[in-house]
């Protein structure tokens, strides 16, 4: 008698499983998102005179808050040792510990806002900050510290469960809802903040419930995790525990990712490609009124745009990845078109409101091209077992420009409100760009990564 044993199957070869899966993380992430953009909309508030309903800020004030997000992952080296936890310890563990942390600093941030200092401030040496600010920095330092590290735990996530499948529209669609995120931090908050008498409390309130719904996402989603595991050991013939061992992480091994001339490509160009984007889009608003004459309460919808455009785009660019390749050539377009707009809000031609529009459409096409190729790009160079360490480098070396570039520019406009020396810094950062990118190309046709190949089976 013949007995047909069922094939054992992995839960990540189910596309209910796994699309699934995908939500739950993309949505802790979204909030991520959000959170980070929560006050860019209202710099013109907190730098008001508190006698104006503002917390007094200097544009110097504001520009350090917006790059004290990557203080600590910077200089104390934390998402770094994030990425060997995660290696380490496993996406579970690591995932609970950065979503946790997001919450904490969200509501650090919440007090900055909410307590009344009666004019403190803040000193060490030569250096001064309104107390509110030194708050506020610390929370979005805590905050930063979490957001990286569950951004790298949710791309080694979708890594995991969507090698040889749709790997590049996944990232696409993670990428996707984050600037979802973004967007509405940036459209919603500032008519939030002037519509009732708690000012810019409420969207802080609002972001730390939204969090705090991301963490609970984030818990259920461990439940899959561990099924995953199980699916996996299973068709394998091994324990979950013989799985683990031989993917286990040795610190010798960080050797093969420094060696790599492409990871240090992707890396540099993810630099200063985001330091082009992400530093600029925490001074649009305020540029959209000063230069481009938009009313205060429609400015941030502008820079809104920008994540909006990419919400679509993304995912498309990504089944172009995956069905087709040409990965380091989107990266070299999406450079291409970043030193564009960058270079033709420089010369302020046409300084009129709908051209501002046309210029952020174009930059959000920019915006989704990069990432879409980018992400899916570095598991074709780095392992499996190495690819949080990877990511947590890659994302470090972007955080020394999130938490630089803000500072520098904030200083550059206070010096120069008419943003000229501002844009053209942005510029540089788009030119040096292509030239990664070009240089990428080479090296992919040099050492056979395969990413111009495409991703599905």
């Amino acid at each position: 008698m013949n007995v047909t044993q069922p094939i054992a199957q992995k839960l990540n070869d189910s596309a209910s499983a796994r699309w699934t899966a995908l939500i739950i993380v993309s949505f802790t992430m979204m909030m991520g998102y959000y959170v980070t953009d929560l006050l860019s909309p209202l710099e013109k508030i907190l730098t008001a005179p508190t006698a104006q309903g503002g917390l007094g800020w200097s544009a110097d004030d504001y520009g350090f808050f917006s790059g004290s997000y990557g203080l600590i992952n910077v200089f104390l080296l934390m998402l770094f040792f994030g990425g060997i936890i995660l290696d380490k310890l496993g996406i579970r563990f690591t995932g609970v510990l950065s979503t946790a942390l997001m919450v904490v600093g969200v509501l650090i941030k919440y007090v900055a806002v909410s307590t009344d200092f009666h004019g403190a401030v803040f000193s060490l040496g030569s250096f001064h900050l309104p107390m509110s600010a030194a708050v506020a920095c610390l929370g979005f330092a805590i905050f930063g510290v979490g957001c990286e590290i569950t951004g790298i735990t949710i791309s080694k996530t979708i890594t995991k469960w969507f090698t040889g499948h749709e790997l590049a529209l996944a990232m696409g669609v993670q990428v996707a809802l984050a600037r979802l995120g973004t967007a509405a931090a940036l459209s919603a908050n500032l008519p939030m903040a002037k519509a009732t008498s708690l000012g810019i409390q409420l969207p802080v309130i609002v972001g730390a419930a939204l969090l705090i719904a991301g963490f609970l996402g984030f818990l259920v989603y461990n439940v899959m995790d561990r099924r995953l595991d199980a699916s996996i050991a299973a068709v394998d013939g091994e324990s979950a525990t013989e799985a683990a061992e031989d993917e286990s992480f040795k610190f010798s091994d960080l050797g093969k990712i420094f060696s790599n001339p492409g990871f240090w490509l992707i890396a540099l160009l993810c630099l200063l490609f985001y330091s082009g984007v992400f530093p600029f889009l925490k001074f649009a608003t305020k540029l959209m009124i000063s230069n481009y004459g938009v009313p205060e309460d429609y400015a941030g919808m502008i820079p809104g745009i920008l994540p909006f455009g990419t919400i679509i785009l993304t995912p498309l660019f990504g089944i172009v990845y995956d069905k087709v390749g040409k990965g380091a050539t989107l990266m070299l377009i999406g450079s291409v078109m970043l030193t564009a707009v960058h270079f033709t809000f420089m010369l302020h031609v046409l300084p009129y409101g709908w051209f501002a529009i046309i210029l952020m459409l174009v930059l959000g096409v920019a915006f989704a091209l990069v990432p879409s190729a980018m992400w899916p790009s570095v598991p074709k160079i780095i392992p499996m077992k190495l690819l949080g360490s990877a990511f947590a480098i890659i994302f470090y070396i972007q955080n020394i420009g999130l938490t630089l570039v803000p500072m520098w520019i904030g200083k550059m406009n206070g010096a120069d409100p008419t943003y000229k020396t501002s844009m053209a810094i942005f510029t540089c950062f788009g030119a040096i760009s292509v030239l990664l990118a070009l240089a990428l190309l080479y090296m992919d046709k040099k050492k056979g990564y395969g990413l111009q190949s495409k991703n599905s089976k």
